[in-house]
């Protein structure tokens, strides 16, 4: 048997003190290391909320009622994050609105936006105010009078009915329309006035010639003051004479007023095989006609026969011309037209 020392009751004591210090600096060390850590990620995330896992961000702290004045409630109740409101606009047909859903991230909401749907431009309907021509701004045209001595194939045909369409001129009771009979200065006044609707300058001139009752008085005074008509020099308006054809293009040229003069107008009314016989007054009006294309030869489109009395469809035909030149005729196709040399 082996005698062993008596137990030291000091060292004993001393190896437990020692083991339940070691214990607590155990503890104390990770406390420390803790409260290292705590501080740090609290610098690291001031807005991260300790109080609910998993984190959220930018999320409002709500502010907790005050405990129960009669002490029941000590504890603080857990507070209640209201859940943000997602408004979603109505969907317009064709567009299917589907908000994404985050559990973990908080959605924000924000006003609903008004979504239009494309609406095509309307297409004009019967009524609606179009913008168009002159011409298009004409009312509606009736079919023109048949009258029974201008067949289809008269070469004055097609002005003809335009005219009389419009009622600008006008058979007579039997429905003729005597397209070769020579118009007096009266009657060429009378279809001036019917188709020219032109502010005049109020100027009236006294003819001796014109009685107070004359049965065209009234659209000779028209067709001076519209700057196309004038006397004589006698004083004398001549209202029965029949109308050269020369006086018909110098009173369409002078009631137009705005056309310019060509720099050469002996050259322009060359074309004429008989220019010799233009008036030296008229030359001038003569050649600004041709290049504006109002003039009407028929049969021979070079013989302007200035001094020849004109006729019903020459005038027609000329007035045509020359409301196709102010724009308020379509044009149209005659091999009578004359046109200028280029």
């Amino acid at each position: 048997m082996t005698n062993l020392p008596p137990s030291d009751p000091r060292s004993s004591s001393q190896r437990r003190s020692w083991d339940y210090d070691e214990l607590i600096g155990i503890l104390v060390a990770f406390a420390a290391i803790g409260g290292i850590l705590f501080w740090v990620l609290g610098r690291r995330f001031p807005d991260w909320d300790w109080t609910r896992l998993p984190s959220t961000f930018n999320r409002p702290v709500p502010t907790a009622p005050a405990p129960d004045s009669t002490g029941a409630n000590n504890v603080l109740p857990t507070p209640v994050v209201p859940t943000p409101t997602v408004t979603v606009p109505t969907p317009t047909k064709g567009i299917t609105a589907q908000p994404e859903e985050d559990k973990d991230t908080e959605i924000i909401s924000s006003p609903p936006v008004s979504v239009l749907p494309i609406i095509p431009p309307a297409m004009p309907q019967e009524g609606d105010f179009l913008v168009t021509s002159p011409v298009d701004k004409m009312p509606t045209i009736p079919a023109p009078k048949e009258f029974t001595d201008v067949p289809d194939n008269f070469w004055a045909s097609k002005f003809i009915d335009t005219l009389s369409s419009r009622n600008v001129i006008k058979g007579f009771n039997d429905n003729s329309f005597l397209p070769n009979k020579p118009v007096t200065r009266a009657e060429f006044a009378s279809i001036l006035q019917q188709a020219f609707d032109k502010a005049g300058t109020g100027k009236v001139l006294q003819f001796s010639d014109i009685s107070g009752n004359f049965w065209a008085k009234g659209a000779i005074n028209k067709s001076v003051g519209m700057g196309f008509l004038s006397g004589y020099p006698d004083s004398n308006f001549k209202p029965e004479q029949p109308i050269p054809r020369v006086q018909v293009i110098v009173a369409l040229v002078s009631g137009l007023g705005n056309l310019k003069a060509p720099a050469n107008p002996e050259q322009v009314i060359s074309i004429y095989k008989d220019a010799k016989d233009i008036p030296n007054y008229a030359k001038e009006k003569v050649a600004i006609a041709t290049m504006n294309g109002l003039v009407v030869n028929h049969p021979d489109p070079q013989a302007f026969a200035p001094n020849q009395e004109a006729t019903r469809a020459e005038v027609t035909a000329m007035i045509h011309q020359t409301l196709v030149r102010m724009g308020r005729l379509p044009a149209i196709e005659s091999e009578y037209i004359v046109k200028p040399r280029r």
